[in-house]
């Protein structure tokens, strides 16, 4: 089973939600990082990294003694990647995506592609047993999908369940962290600002048509206004998470709460069960 953590808001509590189900399930667990903007399922999670793979995207190369300055490459990028002028060319490599439109359309086949590496996945176990999977952009880089996909394409398809920490908010990186998911897990607080984004999130996922539930944090504070929402538009809410002190404390110091407060494993291992039953319908 593939389950997507995801929130439509950064700061809602969804590393937190994942690496505390990934800590109280008893079956095999395997769990993706792809916030790889800021990724810090390793800091809840400390692990011995056992594997660092290189994610590389294709960018031109120029061969300036071919080029006869037509300037369509330049004209083609989207990006402005390209810049052409007399006395030669000037490529911004921060600002490709790859397409290789540049290399299809220049007339005198004076550009090539070439790999240039954006970021990493590391790979490793934790002591409780967990699978850690998660990507890393490069300082300086702009391109965090391609980092997204190398880390889904570096999970092992034989662990029974694997859980995505998705990044937060709603654009392209959020869609390709939880495309093929089985369920998504959207994590709100209960305030008008996360009321606003689970709006926006609930969209997204719907328009991928991958069942979803609602895991509220904080409970208690801000007002009833998700709860309203969530009753008109059939959302199930699965999970509440009081806002505890206990459970800031332990987070501030980067324990994972289900460790110290035991009986929350048996609410998660409820959560699992819940998403099964549903999926089952």
């Amino acid at each position: 089973m593939l389950i997507a953590v995801a929130s439509g808001k950064g700061g809602t509590g969804k590393t937190t939600v994942a690496v505390n189900l990934a800590l109280s399930l008893e079956t095999q667990v395997q769990l993706l990082d792809c916030d790889a903007d800021e990724p810090n399922v390793h800091t809840l999670l400390p692990l011995e990294v056992s594997e660092t793979k290189p994610v590389t995207t294709m960018v031109p190369s120029f061969d300036e003694s071919k080029c006869e300055r037509s300037k369509e490459c330049a004209k083609f990028c989207a990006n402005h990647a390209i810049f052409v002028s007399e006395k030669g060319i000037t490529f911004f490599p921060e600002l490709c995506y790859g397409c290789a439109g540049c290399v299809i359309i220049c007339p005198s086949k004076a550009i090539e592609e070439e790999d240039r590496q954006i970021g990493v996945t590391q790979h490793g176990t934790t002591p409780q047993g967990v699978d850690i999977i998660y990507g890393q952009l490069d300082v300086g880089e702009a391109l965090v999908v391609p980092v997204i996909k190398a880390v889904k394409a570096a999970a092992q398809k034989d662990k029974e369940t694997t859980i995505i920490d998705c990044p937060p908010g709603v654009s392209c990186q959020l869609v390709e962290s939880v495309h093929g998911s089985d369920f998504c897990l959207l994590v709100t607080e209960p305030t008008p600002f996360g009321l606003h984004d689970l709006r926006l999130a609930v969209e997204v996922i719907r328009r991928l048509k991958i069942p979803l539930g609602v895991i509220v944090n904080r409970a208690g504070i801000g007002d009833r206004q998700v709860y309203s929402y969530c009753e008109k538009e059939k959302i199930p809410i699965l999970m509440e998470i009081p806002n505890s002190r206990e459970i800031a404390e332990l987070f501030s110091e980067g324990i994972p709460f289900v460790t110290q407060m035991t009986e929350w494993k048996s609410k998660f291992q409820d959560l699992f069960k819940e998403i099964q039953r549903r999926l089952k319908q």
